[in-house]
């Protein structure tokens, strides 16, 4: 679906990383670094209101930088010697790292949206396997998804004892507001902020997780070393959620 804000956005991005590109080519020092693919760069390309969202090297956006950050400086560890059910795949350097566990498995809704190789089509509302992923990772899936409570029952379920789940959603600083897909598509976007989402969740998200079971940590990139922060471009913030009980996953 074309609206304004999705073009609006596109031309930001489009004119930002020409920019970028000219930047580079005319040796403008690389002043700035990719955790997720590891280039030195000039700056990072504008998306929306975020004027650093972007690395022009490998299109990461702050959140998939922020995950490499933290799995790269140990304060994450993927599970290698386990199973990793990974939603959602648009995020290449994550394929990588999740991809070395002894069983992974990248999934969607529509999989025909990817070129990951092996995708399966898992619908979160449906799931009802059981203690049988050590590590479910969803970046920007849970605004999606009709009933969110369920959906977190699902997941609490489908990892193992001491299992985590590493959720990421667009936040903002009010108590969620819940919709549904009977609103407009233009309407969604205009409450919140994409038109195939059904909610925008502010912190008490965090609530909800609680609610179905999990024992939960937030990591805020705001927590993280200022000059690291500023290096990277890093944002956003991860809601690493641990099912009660075992050993924590290796």
């Amino acid at each position: 679906m074309i609206t304004v804000q999705r073009v609006a956005k596109a031309v930001g991005k489009h004119l930002t990383r020409t920019a970028l590109q000219a930047r580079k080519a005319a040796g403008v020092r690389r002043k700035r670094g990719c955790p997720a693919c590891g280039a030195t760069v000039v700056g990072f390309f504008r998306y929306g209101d975020n004027g650093e969202w972007g690395c022009p090297e490998c299109g990461a956006s702050p959140r998939e930088r922020l995950m490499n950050w933290l799995i790269a400086n140990g304060r994450l560890t993927v599970p290698v010697e386990g199973a990793i059910l990974h939603m959602a795949p648009n995020e290449a350097s994550l394929v990588r790292r999740f991809s070395a566990a002894a069983y992974y498995m990248p999934a969607d809704l529509d999989p025909s949206r990817y070129t990951v190789p092996n995708m399966a089509q898992i619908d979160l509302m449906e799931l009802a396997v059981t203690d049988r992923y050590d590590l479910f990772y969803a970046s920007h899936v849970m605004e999606h998804v009709p009933d969110d409570r369920t959906v977190l029952r699902n997941i609490y379920r489908a990892l193992k004892p001491g299992g985590e789940a590493w959720l990421i959603v667009p936040l903002w600083t009010k108590p969620t507001e819940d919709g549904s897909f009977d609103i407009p598509p233009r309407e969604r976007e205009r409450r919140f902020g994409q038109w195939d989402h059904v909610r925008q969740y502010g912190p008490d998200f965090a609530d909800r997780i609680r609610a179905a079971g999990f024992d939960l940590e937030e990591i805020d990139a705001s927590s993280i070393d200022v000059a690291a922060r500023h290096y990277y471009a890093l944002d956003d913030r991860l809601f690493r959620a641990r099912k009660p009980g075992g050993a924590a996953p290796r």
